[in-house]
């Protein structure tokens, strides 16, 4: 249902190196791209995560309780985003780990503090 996620960032050349390694174990590559928004999607799929330029001209900001929720294929793929996304200069929102029988997660802030979660189902 969803097509696509944007978030606003304030670094742009900077969030793209950071979305490069962040989002590669999940199989993000960049995709449609102009001078204010980049977008990353895995192969075969039509969703899209995107990252702009706020186009009002103001500064980026996190809001406080949105989240993007990112889905893995395994346990190990959530591990590694959470490892490589900590090593491009994430923050630390919670390990990965089992938060219910059902759902294993870990969650990171990006440079410009935007929340994002990754996980894998079951």
């Amino acid at each position: 249902m969803i097509g696509y996620v944007t978030i606003g960032v304030n670094d742009f050349e900077g969030s793209k190196t950071f979305y490069d390694a962040a989002l590669k174990a999940l199989g993000g590559t960049r995709g449609f791209s102009n001078d204010r928004m980049q977008g990353y999607s895995a192969k075969g799929s039509q969703t899209m995560l995107a990252i702009c330029k706020p186009y009002d001209g103001k500064a980026a900001t996190a809001g406080n309780g949105t989240m993007v929720s990112l889905v893995a294929p395994s346990r190990e793929v959530v591990d590694q985003v959470y490892k490589d996304a900590l090593a491009a200069g994430a923050t630390d929102e919670g390990a990965p780990g089992e938060r219910t029988p059902a759902f294993y997660g870990a969650y990171f802030r990006d440079p410009d503090g935007n929340k994002i979660c990754v996980f894998k189902m079951g």
